[in-house]
């Protein structure tokens, strides 16, 4: 009985039409396979921009009661209802009273960076700050510098 070649011409074939299938599949392959990665990402940031629009309608829509308006404008510009006297209290040494950070904060407080709390005071206080600060600035005496000594022949004219 005569050997038979391991590999017909026929198989030879067929690997290579199976080869050439897998090399002209494997592009469209990935590229379907990102964009559908793309599509995913795409839906994620939609329903995250979905959220947000809730987010923003459901404050408008608490904007719209006066009683909030209120409690806002109170809270945050320190307004008073009319025979009302406010108050605020002002810590002396400058320091806002408020609890220690966490143990496992990984941002420091502006206390602990030495400074006071930015928040510690109205914004119209900050305003006035920064007024004053130019202000005690641009009164500030400017001190000339010493001119430095004339050259021999100096042709300038000089008052004895």
């Amino acid at each position: 009985m005569a050997a038979r070649p391991r590999f017909t011409s026929r198989a030879t074939v067929l690997v290579l039409v199976l080869c050439s299938l897998v090399a002209i599949l494997a592009y469209p392959t990935r590229q379907f396979i990102s964009q559908r990665a793309e599509i995913s990402a795409q839906r994620a940031k939609a329903d995250h921009a979905r959220q947000q629009v809730e987010q923003l309608r459901r404050d408008r829509a608490r904007w719209q009661d006066p009683e909030y308006v209120k409690a806002q404008a109170r809270a945050r510009l320190h307004y008073a209802v009319p025979g009302e006297t406010p108050y605020i209290a002002v810590d002396p040494s400058g320091a806002a009273t408020r609890p220690p950070a966490p143990a496992g904060s990984a941002t420091p407080s502006a206390e602990a960076a030495g400074g006071p709390a930015k928040a510690a005071k109205p914004w119209y206080a900050s305003i006035w700050d920064s007024v004053d600060a130019a202000d005690t600035t641009a009164l500030a005496p400017a001190t000339p510098s010493p001119l430095p000594p004339s050259p021999v022949g100096d042709p300038t004219p000089h008052d004895h």
